[in-house]
């Protein structure tokens, strides 16, 4: 499935995605191999992962234009590590979607340790920062480069109780895209996030009771929890000169109407 894109739109784009095993990450993975891109998915820890969400129906074109590489992104020097993996097979980076991070569970704020603040800063702020910082000479290179960050609905309204660690950190990413945008637009490179709502992931399956996500669907204006499909075409728009080259330091909201700004 292409979403209505062209199949050529990335012909000739290599892009780069984290946390492509599964969910949301695997939907754009699968959306950029679908629209002709060179895809370079980071498939999480091991390769286990994306037997399940990535690689299952897709063809031998686009598996030969894709490349699975595995890092715990959550350990020191992660990305930085990634990175150098990434460029060893290949300098051309045109876009890269920074996807990974996890909540790592329910903590109340009154029980929040020094681990558990920093198994979360590590792998939902520190290894981004570092994987993009080492890739910037690359998306120069490249000539009009791209980077979208997944930010969260949390961002904006602090998430459900014992999830104040990711919410805060999924913020942290949403002011530094736009940071990361005013500073890097004078290279050509632009920088915007999608932010998605309650969307129906193993990481919703996990953290969250069946109850309180039909209540959380009732609520929505369209009346449905959203999938990591619906998601998927918006990081490909903002991906896409083409599509939003004057667009550079949004976060789009992606949730159905769950959230209004």
């Amino acid at each position: 499935m292409n979403h209505g894109f062209e199949p050529t739109l990335f012909a000739g784009r290599r892009v780069v995605v984290t946390g492509a095993g599964r969910g949301i990450g695997a939907a754009v993975a699968r959306a950029f191999l679908a629209t002709g891109a060179e895809v370079v998915a980071h498939a999480g820890r091991s390769e286990d992962y994306v037997a399940r969400d990535l690689t299952p129906g897709l063809d031998a074109d686009a598996l030969a234009r894709l490349t699975l590489l595995t890092a715990d992104l959550g350990a020191p020097g992660s990305g930085q590590a990634l990175a150098e993996a990434i460029l060893d097979k290949g300098e051309r980076v045109d876009v890269l979607v920074n996807n990974a991070g996890t909540m790592g569970g329910r903590i109340p704020a009154a029980t929040v340790t020094d681990a558990e603040y920093d198994r979360i800063l590590d792998l939902d702020i520190r290894s981004v920062v570092s994987l993009t910082t080492a890739l910037l000479p690359a998306l120069k290179g490249a000539g009009h480069g791209a980077i979208v960050n997944t930010s969260s609905i949390s961002a904006r309204i602090g998430g459900s109780p014992g999830s104040s660690l990711y919410s805060s950190a999924k913020a942290f990413l949403s002011t530094w895209t736009r940071a990361l945008a005013r500073e890097l637009a004078p290279d050509g490179i632009r920088v915007n996030a999608v932010s998605p709502g309650t969307i129906m992931t193993d990481f919703h399956r996990r953290y969250s009771s069946e109850e309180k996500l039909k209540a959380t669907a009732e609520a929505i204006p369209m009346k449905r929890l959203g999938t990591a499909e619906d998601c998927a075409p918006a990081y490909l728009f903002l991906a896409s000169e083409r599509l939003s080259g004057y667009l550079t330091g949004q976060v789009i909201e992606v949730n159905g109407g769950q959230l209004m700004v």
